[in-house]
């Protein structure tokens, strides 16, 4: 008996689901993250408008001044979704950890000097408490946000918000007694050098536009935040000082910076290409809250880095400017 193998080729009836593609054709196979995003919204068969804001649907566009013909144009270069964005935040855990393996088995926060402990804990410890502001105003543009390629990141980002504030804790418990937490509490609450940015942070909790809440939270604030703290102030200030274990355990922050300011220019790039109406109105929102955000770290600025402290701020606003201009803002 002989068998005869015949390879032949099974044409599918369809490349991805209907709703994926109607933005992308019926001829296209979709990616996980486009099957993951693109139709998702829910935009009918609601039940009735929320009795604590009867003018508007339980999702709906009118939410935001921003107008756009398609939301899903704003999409993710990172091309996340919740398993990619699970898998991607894993590894850097299991990164975070070998560094803390690697400063505790050789001993190094004992070897840092008292002094530039103190120093890593009074400007560290109340950030804790900016970064879960920055997890509320997330969730809450999640919440009322329109669209699941602009809410879905914004989920992701309120829970990477939450990690930062946890690796903040973790770090102020590896440099010091726990009582440092209460007193970065305190701070937050009383210091004078921290009640601008308490009350920058607060006023955002107000905002009801989802997208100039976007703008406030991650774009100007984080946008000039993370590169003083974590860039002028603790890699070029604190590992100089005999700090490197500092740099070492909060290695995630400045990374995941880098990594999500692109999905963060291509949001608003993409919302100023749409229209001049947009343009205007997100360069108005970036104009008011970047000043506000530049005052607010001012002092904090001079309690990390002293005399050096506006040159850092000015660099950080420089910085925040190039990544503007390139997202046509500028």
């Amino acid at each position: 008996m002989t068998v005869d193998l015949h390879v032949r080729e099974i044409e599918p009836l369809r490349h991805t689901y209907q709703h994926v593609a109607k933005h992308i054709g019926a001829e296209k196979t979709a990616s996980r993250y486009q099957e993951a995003t693109l139709g998702v919204q829910q935009t009918t068969n609601f039940h009735y408008r929320p009795t604590w804001d009867p003018e508007h649907e339980l999702f709906d566009v009118s939410r935001s001044a921003v107008k756009l013909a398609d939301w899903y144009v704003l999409r993710d270069p990172r091309q996340f979704y919740y398993a990619s964005w699970t898998m991607a935040r894993a590894r850097q855990q299991e990164a975070v950890e070998s560094n803390y393996q690697f400063v505790e088995s050789r001993g190094l926060v004992g070897k840092m000097p008292d002094a530039v402990r103190a120093k890593a804990c009074a400007v560290l410890m109340p950030l804790r408490h900016v970064a879960w502001g920055g997890n509320m105003n997330n969730s809450s543009v999640c919440a009322y946000g329109y669209g699941t390629a602009f809410t879905a990141p914004a989920m992701f980002h309120a829970m990477d918000q939450l990690g930062v504030a946890q690796f903040l804790t973790r770090l102020g418990l590896a440099l010091d007694e726990p009582g440092v937490l209460e007193a970065g509490r305190n701070d937050w609450l009383n210091a004078p050098a921290w009640q601008g940015l308490r009350r920058y942070v607060e006023d955002s909790f107000v905002v009801s536009d989802p997208f100039e809440l976007f703008v406030a939270q991650n774009l100007t604030l984080d946008g000039l935040l993370y590169p003083l703290v974590y860039g002028s102030f603790v890699d070029d200030f604190l590992a100089i000082q005999g700090g490197s274990a500092v740099s070492m355990l909060t290695a995630f922050m400045p990374e995941w910076h880098d990594e999500s300011a692109r999905w963060i220019d291509a949001v608003v790039k993409a919302a100023a290409a749409e229209s001049a109406a947009n343009r205007t109105l997100i360069a108005g929102w970036v104009a008011q809250w970047a000043g506000r955000a530049q005052a607010a770290l001012a002092p904090l600025a001079e309690l990390a880095l002293g005399a050096g402290g506006p040159q850092a701020l000015a660099d950080a606003r420089t910085a925040l400017d190039a990544r503007l201009k390139k997202s046509g803002l500028l």
